[in-house]
């Protein structure tokens, strides 16, 4: 009994037992199918939010360097050069201001990161019920939404009288690392001037560095509580401890999250103003020494040169205001970079 075979338009189909004849190729026809409305609004919609991303970080950057390019045709390379900043005899640029954002930036993030990663994990996955999880991203989330002026209050009145003893303590022990040098600071005098401490990079970073940690616990969070479960049941079924799971699923998992929370707090560290200009007493110099009184940042020397400045002085603010700008873009670039090549769940597909 012949076998049917099914026919495709156009082609007349083979009898049974023997090859298709031979002839032309038969041309495929296009797959055509109908689009929803819907996805070509988002389709567009997400389009017209990348190039309005894209326009505004162009304007604003292309506005700053309008506004800074009087006193940068004055100052010239001698900008990334000099220490001082005195505009009004064309003796300013931040090659002190440069170093003291990334200081204060580096100590935030040198403290916010094991805290937030801790407190992340532990929420994700230690916390005992669901009552004391939420509890613990509630009050997370309420201290990121705790002005930057309360830190800052909080750290020139409470905060740094407290933490000098730790200061003493680094200064004294490690004063053989550069960082941890003190000038004047005699380690055998117990009446050491407790003003050498005060009002340094370190105290700076330190509050910064608790201002940035619930915007990194939370990502974090995040990131760890979409870890795959069969794969956390399954290095738990293998024998697995606790942190034996976390330390092959889950952080290997928030590789990339973990990265890009960082970033952006670095990013946030960089250019916090209020707190900073609080606690800082600025000095236009470059010192790597966290510890000795005396720190500037760009943000700070913004803030507290603005209401004085002239219309010159006005500009150079604005130069500053620019290499800040610049600065965020790279470190932001890298990140993305980075997180790129290492993103949450790679070492999971």
């Amino acid at each position: 009994m012949p076998v049917s075979t099914p026919s495709i338009e156009g082609v007349a189909p083979p009898e049974a037992g023997f090859p298709p004849p031979d002839g032309p190729p038969v041309a495929h026809r296009a797959l055509s199918g109908a689009t929803v409305t819907g996805d070509k609004i988002f389709r567009n919609g997400v389009r017209a939010a990348g190039i309005a991303v894209l326009v505004i970080t162009g304007a604003i950057g292309g506005f700053l360097f309008i506004r800074a390019f009087q006193a940068l045709a004055v100052a010239k390379f001698s900008f990334l050069t000099t220490e001082n900043w005195q505009p009004s005899s064309h003796r300013f640029g931040v090659a002190a201001v440069i170093p003291g954002t990334i200081f204060i930036a580096g100590v935030a993030i040198t403290v916010s990161t094991p805290l937030a990663v801790g407190g992340a994990l532990w929420i994700s996955e230690i916390a005992p019920d669901n009552f004391v999880r939420r509890l613990a991203i509630a009050l997370v989330d309420l201290m990121f939404a705790v002005p930057s002026v309360v830190f800052g209050l909080w750290g020139l009145f409470f905060f740094q009288k407290h933490v000098i003893g730790v200061a003493r303590w680094l200064a004294t022990w490690l004063a053989w690392i550069p960082f941890f040098k003190v000038s004047g600071f005699n380690a055998t005098n117990p009446l050491a001037s407790r003003s050498l401490f005060t009002a340094s990079t370190f105290v700076a970073g330190l509050v910064v560095g608790l201002m940035i940690a619930p915007l990194q616990c939370s990502i974090m969070r995040e990131v760890f509580s979409q870890a795959p479960v069969g794969e956390r049941e399954g290095a738990l079924a293998l024998g697995a401890t606790r942190w034996g799971m976390i330390r092959t699923v889950v952080l290997p998992f928030g590789k990339g999250g973990m990265i890009g929370a960082t970033m952006l707090a670095l990013g946030r560290a960089m250019g916090e103003t209020i707190a900073v200009v609080l606690i800082i007493s600025p000095i236009y110099k470059i010192d790597i020494h966290i510890l000795h009184s005396g720190a500037i940042t760009v943000s700070a020397l913004i803030e507290s040169k603005y209401s004085e400045a002239s219309a010159f002085s006005l500009s150079a603010l604005f130069a500053a205001g620019l290499a800040l700008f610049l600065l965020t873009l790279v470190v932001n670039f890298g990140a993305a970079t980075i997180v790129a090549r290492s993103r949450s769940g790679a070492e999971s597909d």
